[in-house]
């Protein structure tokens, strides 16, 4: 606080801390409340159609060598879908780039997996 929200704080009598504890819980309420608004598509369809978004802008991120950003978008897209085998082959293609080779390896096999329909 400034010093005369404080003193104007003070003379109401809310301590300074009260002020910042009050203000610390409407952030966490607002915090979570942002959570709930954010929750996974329910239905096939939808749950599709938001991997293909991620599954697209990882694809972008890819094409301007953005591998670190890649991953996270193919990851994201792997936990919305977890059978897209689009999904691990572009992790694996990007975890590649970064020379996490384990990595991408475990990516394509389960990539391949998918593909032949094994769950």
């Amino acid at each position: 606080m400034t010093g005369t929200r404080a003193a104007a704080a003070a003379r109401r009598g809310c301590p300074r801390g009260v002020t910042m504890a009050a203000l610390a819980l409407a952030l966490m309420a607002l915090v979570g409340l942002g959570a709930c608004a954010r929750s996974e598509p329910g239905t096939p369809a939808e749950r599709a159609a938001r991997a293909q978004v991620l599954i697209d802008s990882g694809n972008e991120a890819f094409s301007k060598a953005d591998y670190r950003l890649a991953v996270r978008r193919y990851a994201a897209a792997a936990v919305v879908r977890k059978d897209d085998p689009a999904a691990y082959y572009g992790m694996g293609m990007a975890l590649a780039r970064l020379g996490r080779d384990e990595e991408a390896r475990a990516a394509y096999a389960r990539a391949r997996e998918l593909a032949h329909g094994k769950p």
